[in-house]
C-alpha cells in the first residue's frame, strides 16, 4: 500500500522537504558569513583608533563646510555689490565712422557713444579735416540729449543703447541651435 500526501507519494514529498531543507540551510550559512563580514568591519571602523579618527574627521569636515558656506556668502554678497556699482560704470559703446567735410577719403572722422546701464553717457564727435580735427562732447542722460544730434551721433547712440538687445538675441539663437540633451540615461 502506497501513502500518499496531496496527492502524491510520500517518499517524492520526503525528497522535496530534504531538498527545501538542504537549500535553505546553505542559505542561512551563507548570510550568517556575510554577518560576519559586516560585524568585522564595523567593528574595525568604530574601534580604537580608527573610530575616533572618524569621529574627528568628521568634525574637520563639518567645520569646512561651515566655513564654505560663510565664504559663498561673503562672495555673493561682493557680487551684488559689484553688480551695483558696474550699473553706473561704462559698459555699453556704440561707434561710427565718417567722411566729414566729403573732402578727405578714408572716413577719418567719427563718433563714439559711451553709455552705462541707465544709457546715461556721453557722445563724442571727432571730425576731422585738412585744417585740423574738431572734438565735441553732448552729454546723455537716459538715452536723451538736450543738445540736437548729428545722424551720425544719433546712429551711435542707438547702437549703444541696442547693444545688449542684440547680444541677448545671439546668445538666445545660441541657446536654440544648442539643444543638447546632456543626460547619460535616456528615460524612454
Amino acid at each position: 500500500m502506497t501513502i500518499k500526501v496531496l496527492g502524491m507519494k510520500i517518499q517524492t514529498v520526503t525528497t522535496v522537504l530534504v531538498i527545501l531543507v538542504l537549500i535553505l540551510l546553505i542559505f542561512i550559512l551563507f548570510m550568517i558569513r556575510q554577518m560576519n563580514i559586516m560585524s568585522r568591519k564595523y567593528h574595525a571602523l568604530m574601534s580604537g583608533k580608527k573610530g575616533a579618527d572618524l569621529e574627528r574627521i568628521i568634525r574637520i569636515r563639518f567645520k569646512e563646510m561651515d566655513k564654505v558656506k560663510a565664504n559663498a556668502k561673503r562672495v555673493t554678497k561682493e557680487h551684488k555689490e559689484i553688480k551695483r556699482n558696474m550699473a553706473a560704470c561704462i559698459n555699453k559703446y556704440g561707434l561710427v565712422k565718417y567722411d566729414a567735410f566729403n573732402e578727405m577719403a578714408g572716413k577719418l572722422s567719427f563718433v563714439i557713444a559711451l553709455l552705462n546701464n541707465d544709457n546715461s553717457g556721453i557722445v563724442l564727435n571727432a571730425m576731422h579735416s585738412r585744417e585740423g580735427c574738431f572734438t565735441y562732447a553732448k552729454e546723455i542722460i537716459k538715452g536723451e540729449s538736450f543738445i540736437p544730434l548729428s545722424e551720425e551721433e544719433k546712429q551711435a547712440l542707438e547702437q549703444a543703447k541696442t547693444v545688449e538687445e542684440e547680444i541677448n538675441d545671439l546668445t538666445q539663437e545660441a541657446d536654440v541651435e544648442d539643444d543638447i540633451n546632456f543626460d547619460l540615461y535616456d528615460e524612454n
